[in-house]
């Protein structure tokens, strides 16, 4: 539509501006006539005048006054008084005041309308008294006479409306012709094959993917067509490999579960006659004296039975997880306790540690055995990240994350860092880079951390260290919660 609008006020535009130079093209056509009449009638006049041949005057102005395109030739006084005409009826008399108020106005010509000839083109001419005219008309008067014609402009008018019918017409007919081809060839070219890709494209939005489009021609539609094919192509591959990961991560996770219960079991079947096993040969240790050299052996056979505990609690927990119980926990407080659980490592004592807590944190609602659980196995792995000694920093802060109050806890090491390759898969269970190790601690610390509403992310810098950053939810009592603690408080008091 705004193409055809377009096409009209074009055509339109360049119609008129052709038809006003037509119309002009005729009226200076009447004029250049009209100024030739008139300087032919001044040159005869002139000749005639010289002489002295007044008659031939009278007779020349009969002559040219026949032509059908003039209305009047004629001579008048400077005082407006007709001298001599064309028509004889008319000498004596007042000349026509239009034809006299162009003398007036010092104009030598003008259109105006004649009562009885309609429009016309009057055109004054001065005579100017000169040396071969003092004879007869004295050397006073500088302007003895005023040339006047009158040409009808009615011909001239009934051209310009044949001219512009003409025009009006073929112009209406090129702007519906142009509009019709136009229309066909948009509606052929342009909208249907875009009303057809609309619709597939709301197909391959409603899930089918099956949908293709042959393109008609080279232009902007048909390589709009092929881009189109072409993404739904990229789309059907994108599909199907996601269908085909998402089946590899269904029968993976069904192998995880399989595996998490056949872990739990054999752990539990484990864990009874490993406890009673440490208990025995505890109970040997001690009949061998500290200077014994097999009271050391024994002692070797005791941690490692403590490293086999943890991996089956790591299983049994991993495979059926604990049902939490949360509580108001002070965080500072948590985090200082567990510091120095992990500084009786046997690698803590050689790194120095750092605590910039935040004063005034608001308490988070958590399992503080679990939370313990994450924060001790975070600040060991940073101790053996750091074998030859180093600088474990624990940061506590407010944040506020997606409008949430969040209390986040910044465990940082300077240790030899993570690779990238190995650091999108520390949270994935059983993976390890440890010799000794389940590659449990992390995959079940994240999920504690989920499990709490939190979340627990790392960041690693190769060669440099490593932080890993916990981020737990602030816990903001209801007012019902807030009312039984004033009211117990009261009581108490």
């Amino acid at each position: 539509m705004l193409s055809i609008c377009l096409l009209v006020f074009g055509i339109g535009t360049f119609a008129f501006l052709t038809l006003r130079r037509e119309q002009m093209q005729l009226v200076n056509s009447a004029r250049e006539s009209s100024e030739l009449l008139l300087d032919t009638i001044e040159r005869s006049l002139y000749n005639s005048m010289r002489h002295g041949n007044t008659e031939d005057v009278k007779v020349i102005l009969e002559m040219v006054g026949q032509s059908e395109n003039l209305v009047g030739v004629r001579i008048f006084h400077p005082h407006g008084v007709i001298l001599k005409s064309s028509q004889t009826s008319e000498v004596g008399r007042v000349v026509d005041q239009h034809d006299f108020k162009l003398f007036l106005d010092n104009k030598r010509e003008g259109v105006f309308t004649l009562d009885g000839h309609g429009e016309v083109l009057g055109m004054v001419k001065p005579i100017y008294n000169n040396r071969q005219c003092n004879l007869c008309h004295g050397a006073k008067s500088r302007i003895i006479g005023l040339l006047n014609v009158n040409y009808s402009l009615v011909e001239t008018r009934r051209r310009i409306v044949e001219l512009t019918k003409l025009f009006v017409m073929s112009t209406v007919a090129i702007i519906g012709f142009l509009s019709l081809a136009i229309s066909l060839v948009m509606l052929k070219f342009v909208k249907k094959p875009l009303n057809q890709l609309a619709k597939n494209m709301a197909r391959v939005e409603a899930g089918d993917l099956s949908v293709r489009m042959t393109p008609q021609g080279k232009d902007e539609i048909g390589r709009l067509i092929v881009s189109f094919d072409s993404m739904v192509d990229r789309l059907d591959r994108a599909k199907k490999e996601l269908e085909t990961y998402h089946y590899q991560q269904m029968e993976r996770a069904d192998r995880l579960a399989s595996v998490g219960e056949m872990a739990a079991g054999i752990a539990h079947e484990i864990k009874n006659p490993l406890t009673g096993i440490a208990a025995a040969i505890t109970v040997l240790k001690d009949d061998f004296s500290p200077e014994d050299g097999r009271s050391l052996i024994i002692g070797e056979v005791l941690e490692q039975i403590s490293r086999l505990d943890k991996t089956v609690n790591d299983l049994l927990f991993f495979g059926k997880p604990t049902v939490a119980e949360p509580t108001c926990t002070d965080i500072n407080s948590a985090l200082k306790k567990i510091l120095i659980f992990a500084s009786q490592h046997r690698g803590g004592k050689n790194i120095e540690k750092k605590l910039e807590l935040a004063e005034d944190l608001p308490p988070v609602y958590v399992d503080p055995k679990q939370i313990q659980q994450v924060f001790l196995n975070l600040f060991l792995n940073a101790v053996q990240a750091m074998q030859s000694g180093g600088v474990l920093t624990v940061t506590s802060s407010l944040a506020h994350v997606d409008g949430m109050d969040m209390v986040r806890v910044l465990v940082n090491d300077t240790g030899p860092g993570i690779p990238p390759q190995i650091l999108e898969k520390i949270f994935t269970p059983f993976f390890t880079t440890k010799a000794q190790g389940t590659g449990l601690g992390l995959a079940i610390s994240h999920r504690l951390i989920e499990q709490h509403g939190g979340r627990l992310s790392c960041v690693s810098q190769d060669g440099v260290g490593t932080t890993f950053s916990v981020e737990l939810p602030a816990y903001c009592p209801s007012q019902e919660e807030l009312e039984k603690a004033q009211l117990s408080s009261g009581i108490i008091g």
